[in-house]
C-alpha cells in the first residue's frame, strides 16, 4: 500500500505541476517547474524501489539486489 500510495503522490505532483503550468502561461516558470519535477521524480523512484525491495527482501538473492541497484543507480546518473 505504501508503493500504491507514493505513485498516487507522484502522479498528484505532477498533475498540479501541469495546472501551474497552465495557470502562469510563461515558459521560463514552466521549465522552472519542469526542473523542480526532474528532482522529484528520481526520489520517489528509490522510495518505491526501495519499499519493493524491503518487501521481497527474503525471496531475493544478492546477485538480482545487486542488479536493481545498478540499474536504480544508472537511471539516477542519466538524470544529471
Amino acid at each position: 500500500m505504501a508503493m500504491v500510495f507514493m505513485r498516487i503522490l507522484s502522479g498528484l505532483i505532477e498533475l498540479s505541476a501541469a495546472l501551474l503550468m497552465h495557470y502562469f502561461n510563461n515558459v521560463s516558470t514552466a521549465i522552472r517547474i519542469n526542473a523542480i519535477l526532474g528532482l522529484i521524480g528520481p526520489i520517489i523512484l528509490i522510495i518505491v524501489t526501495s519499499l519493493g525491495l524491503i518487501e521481497i527482501r527474503e525471496q531475493i538473492n544478492y546477485f538480482n539486489l545487486l542488479l536493481i541497484f545498478i540499474g536504480v543507480s544508472l537511471i539516477l546518473i542519466a538524470t544529471i
